[in-house]
């Protein structure tokens, strides 16, 4: 028998208002990862206003990007308990 386990985002901090935001944003579509590492996020086509939201959100694994850069960004399964657990 086997058992498969949702992945526990390895994060140090408590995850904020902006960062659950943004997670809502990405799992509504609306985030590409210009370099597709993270370390740059545009929300609506605009840069988000919180330079390092990307890179930590990628760095925690809660996003990365979808495909071939440029690209939307997506949720990893850690992102997605994140959010259904708010």
């Amino acid at each position: 028998m086997t058992t498969t386990m949702t992945p526990t985002p390895m994060i140090s901090t408590p995850i904020s208002h902006r960062d659950r935001a943004v997670l809502r944003a990405v799992a509504a579509g609306r985030c590409v990862m210009p370099d597709g590492s993270g370390h740059s996020l545009m929300i609506d086509g605009l840069g988000c206003c919180d330079q390092f939201v990307g890179a930590r959100l990628a760095g925690a694994g809660l996003i990365m990007a979808a495909g071939p850069r440029p690209g939307p960004a997506r949720l990893t399964p850690s992102g997605r308990a994140i959010l259904e657990a708010a």
